[in-house]
């Protein structure tokens, strides 16, 4: 009878990507993938530590699980940022891995089964070079567009964030090994790639010839894997928007024209006690910049409200910045304390119900933005990824260049394929439309 475990990830595309490579790493230890907690032999809860509400879920979660009988594991962010704190909190976890040690699952379980409860959090080891390659039949089943990271960590130090603290500095992987995770991924089916870091666009992996090759670079090496349609990557530094990554967004077809690049505020005084070491104006002629290279490129960013000695001028900056920019997409959050960050101690923080007007105000404006940039797309033709069978019988749901959901008829194509689209309706977040004629493929 073979085993069965269950991954809840929290956050994060990365955490998406990670729950993956762990799914992998167990189907070599002869686990099988479960949809529910119920009934599994082993529990891993793939944490995220950004926000105060995150972690907590966790916690939440770690209680409703008390009276089941499979192994339960915490990893993640929390558990990279607490770890024993976790076990002395919950005494029934029985193991705690940080975010790069999922190679060490194996011991950790058989440590765990012996009744220790180990704690694995060391930042120092390449976890790439010792964790299982994905199964062409599990990527298969994953879908036709996939995830993949090719840096991790941050050097920034934004004074509100603990990546720094969780996921260590920033270290980019070989282009050789990102290229050959590609290609197993393309050769399963997968038709679309977004490459991740938490700082993605400050890429610099070794190329193989003794240099560093840039985020661009390795865009473009990978545009020329066959069968590959589509790229993005995400999360990007506006200090880090290179000019050869602008240009690839002007010069590669297949770079998607949707970028995600968060600008947190739009107040210098803010930004600069944020420590993000730059302006509102800089990022300003930034965006005109990747605009004049790339005229329909939809943007997409994240805002924080609320931070410690925000004034309400400071909060009506950001509003400015957000209509001169006018995003198609954005995440919005009030200011959350992450022990250890220098932002946590501050003690000019902002009141509760002041942050909770702030963010009502702003997201009411990227909502209205969305909105709009949606009711443009009507009248369009646009090329949609089909990805899946829609929530209607007889449809399918794909994705446009401007990654919105797009619901098309079932006989406008099959899943892989790439649809030219007359988009005839924007309702919510999503578009829908039919075939405008012939079918375009991509690759």
């Amino acid at each position: 009878m073979s085993k069965r475990a269950f991954i809840k990830s929290y956050g994060c595309q990365m955490n998406v990507y990670d729950a993956t490579r762990m799914a992998d790493e167990l189907a070599r230890q002869g686990y099988e993938m479960a949809d529910a907690a119920e009934g599994a032999d082993l529990i891993l809860l793939n944490t995220c530590h950004i926000r105060e509400k995150a972690a907590e879920k966790v916690y939440s979660e770690l209680g409703r699980l008390k009276g089941e009988r499979a192994l339960i594991g915490v990893a993640g962010c929390v558990a990279q940022a607490e770890g024993e704190e976790i076990i002395r909190r919950q005494p029934r976890v029985d193991f705690v891995v940080g975010p790069q040690a999922y190679h060490l699952l194996p011991e950790l379980i058989a440590k765990a089964q012996r009744g220790e409860a180990p704690v694995e959090t060391d930042l120092a080891e390449d976890k790439f070079a010792h964790l299982a390659a994905p199964q062409k039949r599990a990527i298969t089943a994953r879908g036709v567009t996939a995830f993949l990271t090719v840096q991790e960590g941050c050097d920034k130090f934004c004074a509100f964030c603990v990546v720094p603290y969780t996921r260590g500095g920033e270290v980019s992987r070989p282009v050789a090994a990102i290229f050959a995770e590609a290609e197993r991924l393309v050769d399963a089916g997968v038709r679309e790639i977004t490459l991740l870091g938490q700082n993605v666009n400050a890429y610099r992996g070794p190329d193989g010839m003794g240099g560093t090759a840039s985020l661009a670079a390795l865009v473009e090496r990978l545009a020329a894997l066959p069968g590959l349609a589509r790229l993005r990557f995400t999360t990007s530094h506006p200090n880090d928007m290179s000019a050869d990554l602008i240009a690839a967004h002007r010069d590669e077809p297949k770079l998607m024209p949707y970028l995600h690049l968060p600008v947190q505020a739009g107040s210098d005084k803010v930004l600069k006690a944020m420590n993000r070491k730059h302006t509102a104006g800089q990022y300003r002629a930034l965006i005109e910049s990747i605009r004049a290279a790339r005229p329909d490129i939809a943007l997409s960013g994240d805002f924080i409200v609320g931070f410690p000695g925000e004034s309400d001028a400071d909060f009506e900056a950001t509003m400015a910045l957000t209509r001169d920019v006018g995003y198609a997409s954005a995440y919005s959050f009030k200011y959350s304390p992450r022990p250890g960050t220098p932002a946590a101690g501050r003690e000019d923080q902002v009141p509760e119900p002041v942050k909770a007007e702030r963010l009502q105000r702003l997201q009411a404006l990227l909502t209205e933005q969305q909105r709009a940039f949606n009711a443009g797309c009507v009248g369009r033709t646009l090329p949609v990824l089909i990805e899946k069978p829609g929530k209607k019988p007889g449809q399918w749901v794909g994705r446009s260049p401007y990654l919105q959901p797009v619901h098309i008829p079932a006989e406008a194509g099959q899943v892989g394929e790439i649809v030219e689209v007359a988009i005839s309706s924007a309702q919510g977040n999503s578009l829908f439309g039919a075939p405008a004629g012939m079918r375009r493929d991509a690759a």
